[in-house]
């Protein structure tokens, strides 16, 4: 183990599990925060999702409000808000109020989101105008399992995505660039903003508000080129997207140019899941492929089952192939099995932070999983 091992990190999703509430869900996030804190990780982020039903943090700047109260110095942040159906103002609003409440220590992670998805679903059309190409294989690079990317095209052509994204937008809404939304939260936290035509208008709170900010991305393309461009630090997604992490990576250290930061800063993301012995920790992850499953099969993320439940739940080789990326990139087993494969993570792409996520039926579970892999880190 390094002496100086890089900061951990944890993104939460406030998972409901089978036969919970969200209220439940909600004040074991709460908890874990506070577990997390006193294991030493440097920063505690939440998701945005919408309308699931195994999901509850759907508005993460009312939830990190929550969690920095009951906590006193782990930094508290987004990963991320979704820009698609968000206005800048908005969105520097709402954080200039939580780092006026709680300074130094906000994070505002920022993510592409519904622009993404019609991209994502352009690509599909093109690529089904043109020859089929051979099936992408599996790499190992640098001892990482770099799996074949995951098409999307199920998920994009369900009737359920689509009222999704009408239900995020006000009706005739158009998702406005990228870059541009970044432009406008950067010069509205440092007061600066001005119209085209001129006029000067503050965000109160948001102006001289000191959050931090972060873009997230899961590939080469805008998320990467913004956040290099502006010398801001990047989260690159391998728990949701390993296909892609080193395209990523990669992309935003070519595209920096020193802004924020003199220098490029990446964090990396990971699935785990810590548990005294790889055979115990096995069994905590059982739900995992049938969790990804259902929010890739269309119909929302389930409420996590249990290891009996996950056992009786059938099981194809399609649906086995429908997640093979994400169970097979995930992290699962002894606090020393865990640490290995994080380390491989961590030199595979360079990263300067890393960022867990976990999910088990029971809240017990997760956070001695988090407490163990602290440990085991050498976070305290």
């Amino acid at each position: 183990m390094p002496d100086q091992p890089v900061p951990l990190s944890i993104l939460d999703l406030s998972p409901i599990v089978s036969g919970a509430t969200p209220a439940q869900a909600l004040r074991n996030t709460l908890d874990l925060a506070r577990h997390a804190e006193e294991a030493g990780y440097l920063r505690y982020w939440v998701a945005e999702h919408h309308l699931t039903e195994g999901v509850a943090s759907s508005s993460p700047a009312v939830l990190i409000g929550a969690i920095a109260s009951v906590t006193s110095a782990i930094r508290v942040g987004s990963g991320a808000v979704q820009m698609g159906h968000q206005t800048p103002l908005a969105v520097v609003e709402a954080f200039g109020t939580l780092s006026g409440l709680y300074p130094g220590r906000i994070d505002l992670g920022l993510g592409r989101s519904m622009q993404r998805r019609s991209e994502a679903a352009k690509a599909l059309e093109d690529q089904a105008a043109r020859p089929p190409a051979a099936p992408a294989q599996a790499r190992v690079v640098n001892g990482l399992l770099i799996p074949p990317p995951y098409s999307p095209a199920a998920l994009l052509k369900s009737p359920r995505h689509a009222q999704q994204a009408a239900l995020l937008q006000q009706p005739g809404a158009q998702s406005p660039d990228f870059a541009g939304q970044v432009r406008d939260i950067r010069a509205f936290l440092a007061g600066t903003w001005r119209s085209e035509s001129g006029i000067s208008l503050a965000a109160v709170p948001g102006a001289g508000a000191d959050a931090e900010i972060w873009i997230l991305g899961s590939s080469a393309g805008q998320s990467s080129q913004v956040a290099g461009s502006l010398g801001l630090p990047f989260a690159a997604s391998y728990h949701i997207t390993p296909a892609t992490v080193l395209e990523a990576t990669d992309a935003y250290r070519a595209a920096f140019t020193p802004g924020v930061l003199d220098r490029p800063h990446v964090m990396v993301s990971a699935d785990v899941v810590v548990a005294p012995t790889d055979a115990q920790a096995r069994d905590l992850a059982a739900g995992y492929g049938p969790w990804v499953r259902s929010i890739r099969a269309g119909s929302g993320a389930m409420p996590f089952p249990s290891p009996a439940q996950a056992r009786t739940l059938e099981w194809t080789e399609k649906d086995r192939a429908l997640v093979e990326d994400r169970t097979s990139t995930q992290f699962v087993g002894s606090p020393a099995t865990v640490a290995k494969s994080l380390r491989i993570l961590q030199e595979a792409t360079g990263a300067d932070e890393l960022l867990v996520t976990t999910i088990t039926y029971e809240h017990a579970d997760r956070v001695r999983s988090a407490k163990l892999l602290a440990r085991e880190w050498g976070l305290s």
